[in-house]
This record gives C-alpha cells, structure tokens and sequence, in this order.
C-alpha cells in the first residue's frame, strides 16, 4: 500500500496566507515563511503554495517569498497560481518548488500541459480543477471558483491525464472550507477515470474526516487542508499517529 501524504495548502495574497470559505471572503492568517518552515518542521509530507494575487506586483512579491520559503522547507514544494506559460513554470520552478500546479490558465490553453510535461516531466505537472455540482454534474469552474466554463469535470480530468498532468488536485466548492468532510462522491468518480494519483481538497473539519477518506477511498493519495491547519485545531503529527493506529500507511 502506498503511504497517504498530508498536505497543507497555503493561499498567498499580497504576501500573506489566507483562508476563506467557499472561496468568499478571505481572511489573513499568517507569514506564508513562517508558516511554511512550521508545516515542514512539524511532519507535513509536502507544501502547496496558491499564488491568488493576480496584479504584477503581487507576482514579484510572491518570487521572492518563494524563494524564501523554498530555503526554510525540506519537503517537496508544489506552486500555482497566475501560472499561464511555460515561462511561468520556468519562473516557479527556478524559485526552488518541485511541481506546478495549473488551474484556469490549461483551461485557456490545454496545450500548456502537454508543453510543459514534454518539457519538465509529467511528475512536475500538477493539474489543479475546482470543481461544483450544477444540476446534478460535476462542472469545472475557472477563476478561483468565479466562473463557471460549463465543461464537464471527468471529460476535462481525464483530458489533462492525457496530455501529461501527473498528479490530480480535486477541489470541492461545494465543501470547502465548511469542514464537514471531503466530497467523496466526487473525489471516487475522478478516481475512477485516471490511474495518476488523486489528491482530495476542499472539506475537512477533523482528523475522522481523513480517517474517512482513505478508508473509504484508499485509491485516493493524498489529504489537503488549509484553515483546520492554519488555526491548530489539527496537529499534523497528531493527525499522522491517529492515521497510523487505523492502520493507514503514513511517513512519520
């Protein structure tokens, strides 16, 4: 059995993390430095940085937190956000992240995956899809959640697997940051059209819900969360040992 990774997912606006819910109304939490070196230090298996300051200035500030950041974290280091280019892979990737996650710029440009895996390797193509249900149907939508393309969410997946993403990101509007649990409707019906690795985002309240999700999902890799972290109502190495004792492998 593959070990499950637990992964904290840090939005970065104007050079610091926040937090909303439902993606509406964001909140400041933290240094996105500080932060990152404590997830690193306390057991986290990998980071995610959202860059979801769109401006140029924003886009400078955030180079240079990264670069930062990437010299005070030991864990593999995952960047999105505003990522449009092959150039802007080459800039995060330079920075010192390990993979890049694209959303609403393969969306624009779906080559812009195969590009970069025939460039950089499929292992650093991250696809990232927020995804909601509009009248029964996973729909993928654009723009941090704002804008709904009308395409279908496992057609769009499975296309991107094609082309070369080599790791799948499935965030739920519909759960995050309610804390109610993650989508498993969802995240098993993605599993059930790709063989890459499928990490599950958007929903999680409490050490059961991760319990929950690789004991009803173990096709499902990995585990990400923002604000039960961010504010300490989970321990990472807490939430690792708990995992260990239902028998769920975990990197400790």
């Amino acid at each position: 059995m593959i070990t499950k990774r637990i992964i904290p997912c840090l939005d970065v606006k104007d050079g610091r993390v926040v937090k909303g819910v439902n993606f509406q109304g964001l909140n400041d939490v933290s240094s996105p430095v500080a932060l990152g070196k404590y997830y690193s230090d306390c057991g986290a298996d990998e980071l995610v940085f959202y860059d979801i300051t769109a401006s140029a200035e924003g886009r400078a500030l955030f180079t240079d937190i990264l670069q930062e950041v990437a010299k005070q974290i030991f864990i593999p280091l995952t960047v999105g956000g505003g990522i449009q280019t092959l150039e802007d892979f080459q800039r995060v990737l330079q920075c010192g992240a390990d993979k890049v996650s694209v959303n609403s710029g393969a969306i624009r440009n779906p080559q812009l995956i195969a590009e970069a895996a025939k460039k950089y390797g499929d292992q650093c193509v991250v696809l990232s899809v927020d995804v909601k249900r509009v009248d029964g149907r996973f729909t993928v939508f654009a723009k941090g959640g704002r804008e709904n393309t009308g395409m279908d969410a496992l057609d769009w997946i499975r296309r991107c697997v094609g082309m070369g993403a080599g790791e799948v990101v499935v965030n739920s509007i519909d759960t995050d940051g309610v804390k109610q649990g993650f989508d498993l409707e969802m995240l098993a019906a993605v599993c059930d059209v790709v063989s890459v690795p499928v990490i599950a985002s958007g929903g999680a309240g409490s050490v059961a819900d991760f319990i929950h999700l690789f004991q009803t999902l173990p096709q499902v890799d990995a585990g990400l969360a923002a604000s039960i972290f961010h504010f300490g109502e989970v321990q990472i190495p807490d939430l690792k040992a708990r995992l260990a004792q239902e028998n769920i492998l975990v990197r400790r």
